[in-house]
């Protein structure tokens, strides 16, 4: 993982949230990548909190972006690993977020893992 890819991808991952294109965001991954995530158990009902595939994040995705039309993502700081990238950043409501992306060989995410700030009270 490099620093060039790494800013390239925190940009574009931002403003792809930002822009509220589905199609943007979804492209950022692979095909069968894996989304774990607190909120998937409050949105999607997944006692898991674990998605896979696209049309299950993107479905998952779609109803999110209905449920908070004002989404906007502010870049905080990208942190780079061995074949991952960490985003933090403040997401809906100010609430803090950090991000973490892991990359195949063609550099799309296969995995992501979300962790958000404690709140008394869910989205």
């Amino acid at each position: 993982m490099n620093n060039a890819f790494a800013e390239h991808f925190a940009k574009d991952w931002i403003d792809a949230w930002n822009s509220h294109d589905l199609a943007r965001i979804l492209s950022h991954y692979d095909d069968d990548f894996e989304m774990s995530s607190p909120v998937i158990i409050q949105l999607a009902g997944e006692a898991g909190g674990t998605l896979r595939g696209k049309a299950a994040v993107g479905a998952y995705w779609a109803k999110a972006l209905q449920l908070i039309p004002d989404l906007h993502f502010e870049l905080i700081t990208t942190l780079v690993g061995v074949n991952s990238i960490t985003l933090h950043y403040r997401g809906a409501g100010g609430r803090l977020a950090a991000e973490v992306f892991h990359f195949n060989e063609e550099q799309k995410v296969v995995k992501a893992f979300a962790h958000y700030s404690l709140l008394t009270e869910p989205l």
